[in-house]
């Protein structure tokens, strides 16, 4: 498999491993201040000979994954104040060989975020479940995520503005914890949203959060 231009030796321990941090930092809307990185199955065996562990603080920095920093990850975390621990759980059968779950904080703010992601091989990831909910996408678009109660007409609702903004929707996925409870969509899109729709969806009152993320390097 031919893959992305990377600081190497793996495209999936390396380069998704810091496509997976990317999506995180967006998904908490900035970059944290504590991280505790667990790895799983054969992650959990090969991080540190992989360099796993130095690409995931990279990506938490928001590096990309060809930057020569890499290298120097956690030299990088220290001068930032990036305070991280890892753990690792070899045998979880039920999880893609290749799945990593963070949970961060952002201490600014005090928002917290769990993300769990999957590196499938040439630098391609999926996440696949953010803060308990279950979610399926790529990083390779726009991805808008929709905290908001579960209201009738909420899915149509949000389709229609973002159609009139020109937009096209690639996927959406649909989950939440029960009927009348909290939901999230999260919509993939071929092109960013306005400033002025997503203003305009937050002033919404059965809407809690949008977050929109934008494509990944």
């Amino acid at each position: 498999m031919i893959g992305p231009v990377m600081i190497g030796p793996s495209s999936s321990h390396t380069a998704g491993v810091v496509r997976i941090a990317r999506a995180a930092i967006r998904i908490l809307g900035a970059l944290p201040s504590e991280a505790l990185i667990t790895f799983y199955n054969s992650f959990a065996r090969t991080y540190e000979g992989h360099g796993s562990d130095r690409a995931i603080v990279a990506g938490l920095l928001g590096y990309a994954p060809d930057d020569v920093r890499i290298r120097t990850a956690f030299d990088h975390a220290a001068e930032a104040g990036l305070r991280y621990t890892f753990q690792s759980v070899g045998n979880a059968s039920t999880l893609h060989p290749n799945t990593i779950k963070l949970q961060l904080l952002d201490g600014a703010s005090g928002h917290r975020v769990e993300v769990i992601g999957q590196s499938r091989g040439g630098g391609v990831i999926r996440i696949v479940e953010v803060d308990g909910f279950p979610c399926d996408f790529s990083g390779g678009l726009h991805t808008l995520m929709v905290e908001a109660d579960d209201v009738p007409g909420s899915i149509a609702f949000i389709a229609s503005v973002i159609a009139h903004d020109d937009c096209n929707i690639a996927t959406m996925f649909v989950s939440r914890k029960g009927k009348r409870d909290a939901a999230r969509q999260f919509i993939e899109m071929d092109s960013p949203i306005k400033d002025l729709t997503l203003a305009y969806l937050r002033q919404l009152s059965w809407v809690r959060r949008i977050t929109h993320i934008p494509t990944l390097e």
